[in-house]
């Protein structure tokens, strides 16, 4: 409670909430009692909000043109390094295309992401691909969702994939993993923390400011498109998996116009631009 107090100014309620929760389990694995749940430390935390009330940070949504930019430096590097046959290299870059296409156009957590087996993947060439995870965090339940992802004319995420996994010669296991500096793929598949350091790299070699995105910008670049292209809200909650329409207040960006604002402020800007969007061969499903 004191450290709560000391930090109130300090520090988010998020932000506090989490250190709560790392507290709470130190407690329960040592086997001590859980000091976080009783009734005075939920009365504070209210109070902090009260007094101290902060607008939450948010990672930066990594718009459509960014991710494009990020995607065409990917690939000219894969290419630099094919001329050259540096292996790492090459690897490097068709994991990293794999993992920011199919995070955006999935807007999966990075926790999905290195969760991804090969061996739950279908690739239905030309029309799209379906991914299973046997838990996720909405699956209650633990019997697994299997999600659905569209074969694009321009920035694919089927096209990354098979490139990936092609030249990685991936047959089972996890589809992201780590690389060696000689170009040896590790058995274990990505940590979820690595992910950020990973994106953000992309980012910072493409030219973008990395340090205003994280691995949410996928989730919030991709809801943010969808809002943007006409996707309505219960379109969006379930193709994304969210059950509360609160999270997609959170995950779209609100501080750029809408299409249909922009009608009448400038006629034939709305076809203009969802006309150089990428166009799904086979609708999205999930």
């Amino acid at each position: 409670m004191r450290y709560l107090v000391d930090h109130a100014a300090t520090l988010s309620s998020n932000t506090l909430k989490l250190r709560l929760a790392a507290l709470a389990q130190w407690h329960v694995s040592q086997g001590f009692p859980d000091p976080t749940k009783t009734p005075l430390v939920r009365q504070i935390l209210k109070g902090i909000r009260t007094l101290h009330p902060k607008p939450e940070k948010q990672a930066e949504p990594l718009q459509l043109r960014e991710l494009e930019q990020c995607v065409a430096w990917l690939e000219r590097a894969g290419e630099k390094a094919l001329d050259e046959g540096d292996l790492p290299q090459l690897l490097r870059c068709w994991r990293n295309r794999a993992l920011l296409l199919i995070g955006f156009w999935r807007a999966f957590r990075s926790d999905e992401l290195c969760r991804l087996q090969v061996e739950h993947i279908q690739v239905r060439p030309g029309e799209g691909m379906q991914l299973f995870l046997p838990w996720s965090k909405g699956d209650r339940d633990n019997q697994g969702q299997t999600y659905s992802a569209p074969a694009l004319a321009r920035l694919c995420p089927v096209q990354a994939y098979n490139d990936w996994i092609c030249v990685a010669g991936i047959a089972r296991g996890p589809v992201f993993r780590g690389i060696d500096r000689w170009g040896h793929l590790r058995e274990q598949g990505l940590h979820p923390h690595s992910v950020i350091p990973l994106l953000r790299a992309v980012l910072k070699a493409a030219g973008l400011p990395a340090e205003l995105y994280s691995s949410h910008s996928l989730r919030r670049g991709f809801a943010t498109w969808a809002t943007r292209s006409g996707w309505d809200q219960k379109a969006l909650m379930g193709y994304v998996g969210w059950r509360d329409a609160k999270s997609v207040l959170l995950y779209v960006d609100s501080t750029g116009f809408f299409p249909g604002q922009l009608r009448p402020m400038v006629p034939g800007l709305e076809a203009e631009a969802l006309s150089s969007l990428p166009r799904p061969i086979a609708l999205p499903g999930s």
